[in-house]
């Protein structure tokens, strides 16, 4: 069986927590291995490179120091969310070329005593990892209930496929490797010219007329050409075009109920998995409707949201004070 260090990255465990979920339910069926990071720590995610040049550079430098450090039969670190896999493929490929970066990420380094020699790791998408590594035929030989009759939209979002820094993506502007990937499910993939377009990133954050206008654009395309969903492979991207879709409406007078699903979601549901299993029904806008068309029932969460809002019920907010450590995300979700 393959073996990959994987790199979680913050959001999988929270608000990505389906991504995650649904990643480890099906990585037996295709006979993937994964073993976490020790001791991981956050990218710092896409803004913390222009306030801290250096520090962020040696915040990503450590992940990859300590995921070399625990290399055992692999040099290969996997992360599903396209900012880690920037970050950490970017990182890997400044110390590697700029000496004088590489000096300073590597005194920071040695000041906890870790060193990472660059390129050591070959650093890799999930879906780089399925489709061209593990084999379209691995995948399909583990199809159970095809995803015929399903109308798909793949979105993969402006941070993945370029740069193409290791020549990973067939083309950087119109990628299909997830198009391959969900044909092969059974699916039906839409026209979608917006699929590498930006979603806007943290700009709900800054700028909130141009984040519904860049959200907006990808959810009507969607719409326009009839897919039932949008399917993606980035947290940031399925949070913005899912959480603020409804704030979207109410900006524009809008009307739209796309959900927005991850790849491996929709992998688990053609192994047969059961919906709950792989996180389905905790979207914002519910794909209950759209995966009904292909006789998948989603049951219902235990606080239904309000009627017409199609938003997954906030969960109230702990007062236990500061977290407890805990075991490492792959040993939870494998208990």
């Amino acid at each position: 069986m393959p073996k990959y260090l994987f790199y979680p990255g913050c959001s999988l465990q929270r608000s990505a927590r389906p991504y995650l979920d649904s990643m480890m339910a099906i990585r037996d069926r295709i006979g993937m291995e994964l073993e976490e990071v020790r001791d991981w720590n956050c990218c710092g995610a896409t803004e913390y490179t222009s306030v801290y040049h250096v520090a962020s550079y040696a915040l990503v430098g450590r992940n990859l120091a300590l995921a070399a450090k625990q290399a055992n039969g692999t040099n290969t670190l996997t992360a599903a969310c396209s900012a880690c896999y920037l970050n950490l493929a970017k990182t890997n490929s400044y110390l590697r070329n700029d000496p004088a970066l590489c000096g300073q990420v590597g005194r920071a380094l040695a000041a906890g005593g870790l060193e990472y020699t660059p390129g050591t790791l070959k650093v890799r998408h999930l879906l780089d990892i399925v489709v061209n590594d593990l084999g379209l035929e691995r995948v399909q030989a583990a199809v159970v209930r095809p995803l015929k009759g399903l109308r798909l939209a793949p979105y993969y979002g402006c941070m993945i496929a370029r740069p193409d820094r290791e020549n990973r993506w067939d083309n950087v502007e119109h990628p299909v490797a997830m198009d391959r990937l969900m044909e092969l499910l059974g699916a039906e993939m839409v026209d979608y010219p917006l699929k590498t377009h930006c979603c806007g990133g943290h700009m709900t954050q800054i700028n909130v007329p141009v984040a519904y206008e860049l959200i907006r654009r990808l959810v009507h395309t969607a719409t326009e050409n009839l897919a039932d969903a949008i399917v993606t492979l980035c947290p940031m991207c399925q949070l913005n075009l899912d959480a603020y879709q409804m704030e979207v409406n109410k900006h524009f007078r809008t009307d739209y109920r796309m959900p927005v699903l991850y790849f491996t979601q929709l992998m688990g549901l053609a192994f047969g998995l059961r919906p709950e299993a792989l996180g389905l029904g905790r979207e914002f806008v519910n794909a209950r409707a759209a995966l009904g068309r292909i006789g998948v029932e989603i049951p219902p969460l235990e606080q239904e949201p309000p009627a017409g809002e199609g938003r997954a019920p906030r969960r109230r907010a702990k007062r236990e004070g500061l977290p407890m450590p805990r075991m490492s995300v792959t040993e939870e979700v494998a208990e």
